[in-house]
């Protein structure tokens, strides 16, 4: 039953960390001028996906070792669910970061829309963070 417990916290704080960037952090992000926002955007954002994808490894891991434990695969699904966020963050969110970061020195006045953009690409970690939970609580 602990490990359990640990998967869905875990993936709770992974679910509330990007609600938190999603309904604080991008706003106050957004309400900077444009070289402001991108110098804000490339340590906060580089430190955030360590954050969250440390999170969703550590709920991946428990969510394994709780089906080890009961046999229940919904445990699984869980930690399937929460470990995707990983092919997420490579495949959907890594080209717009990169096209962000090549900005620095370039464009930054296309900073504003992109960041913008990356903004509703993120709430996907928040939609997948959620789903995780939903799991965990029908496995317990």
């Amino acid at each position: 039953m602990i490990p359990g417990l640990i998967a869905l916290a875990f993936a709770a704080a992974f679910a509330g960390a990007a609600i938190y960037v999603n309904w604080v952090e991008q706003p106050a992000r957004m309400a900077l001028d444009d070289k402001a926002l991108l110098s804000e955007w490339g340590p906060s954002d580089s430190r955030g996906v360590a954050l969250l994808l440390a999170f969703a490894l550590a709920s991946a891991v428990a969510g394994f070792s709780a089906y080890f434990e009961t046999d229940d695969v919904r445990w699984v699904f869980g930690a399937l669910i929460v470990i995707s966020t990983w092919l997420y963050a490579f495949f959907v969110m890594a080209p717009l970061n990169n096209q962000i970061l090549s900005l620095k020195d370039g464009d930054v006045s296309a900073a504003r829309a992109l960041v913008r953009q990356w903004g509703f690409i993120e709430s996907g970690f928040a939609a997948i963070g959620v789903a995780a939970v939903a799991m965990f609580l029908w496995a317990l």
